[in-house]
């Protein structure tokens, strides 16, 4: 019932903050950013946060209740899935920038956005949070940050009644800020969303599931790697072999 009640309280807030502003628009990366003076670049992240299982359109408490109960087995599943390659992403950009003759480091210490002061200014281009005091303290002049928001899965409901199978998702955003001035040199929102490819009620291990959301991860890193490797690097090959393998199957 306490995780329950910290997560109604979440949807709350969020519920409240997405009245009260729009979401950031995506920037594209310019197209000198590798090759010309960025000067040192820090990659962070946010705290990866623990795999969970969440149940949209269950809005009143007696409806969350009875969502979660009916899929305790999943839920249980999911928290014992490994954050070990979303953590990975933050190294795997430290060395495509590291190949590319960028001056970069690897935060070690992750950033709790949460916590930084808001900027007090608005405009298509200009973060919201304050990230300018990074500058000084990590002693670099741009901030690569891979913000996961939520990964796991989600089942969309009607009050008590399903509807439809749940997805494996991935939600999250990256961007770099430039913090001499706390504008956003390139912003990339995540939002990844796979269902099973077959029966995905198979407890305990859910292995149609649990497939589709290592693929959702795959996905997710390669939006957050493309603007820089050109689709060089190991991981975005694998993942459009991945993608070319779907392709094929789904044509046959």
């Amino acid at each position: 019932m306490r995780c329950f009640n910290r997560f109604f309280l979440a949807c709350l807030v969020a519920l409240i903050s997405g009245c009260a502003s729009k979401p950031q628009q995506p920037i594209s990366l310019a197209n000198d950013f590798v090759g010309g003076k960025t000067g040192r670049i820090g990659v962070a992240s946010n705290k990866i946060p623990q795999a969970s299982t969440g149940f949209p359109g269950a809005a009143c408490l007696l409806c969350y209740a009875a969502a979660s109960l009916a899929h305790t087995s999943l839920t249980s599943h999911t928290e014992s899935l490994p954050t070990d390659e979303i953590v990975l992403l933050k190294k795997e950009l430290v060395e495509v920038l590291k190949g590319k003759n960028i001056d970069v480091v690897e935060v070690v210490t992750p950033v709790n956005i949460a916590d930084l002061p808001d900027s007090g200014k608005t405009g298509p281009d200009l973060a919201r949070k304050d990230f300018t005091g990074l500058r000084a303290k990590l002693g670099i002049d741009k901030l690569l940050i891979i913000d996961v928001t939520m990964h796991g899965f989600v089942r969309n409901y009607s009050s008590y009644i399903p509807a439809g199978d749940p997805k494996a998702v991935f939600f999250g955003s990256g961007y770099i800020v430039n913090l001499s001035n706390n504008t956003y040199e390139w912003y990339e929102p995540i939002e990844i969303s796979k269902g099973a490819p077959g029966n995905w009620d198979e407890p305990p291990k859910f292995p149609g599931l649990t497939n589709a959301y290592f693929q959702s991860i795959e996905i997710a890193k390669d939006r957050l790697l493309k603007p820089f490797d050109n689709g060089t690097s190991p991981q975005s090959q694998q993942t459009q072999s991945l993608t070319q393998n779907q392709s094929a199957a789904g044509g046959r």
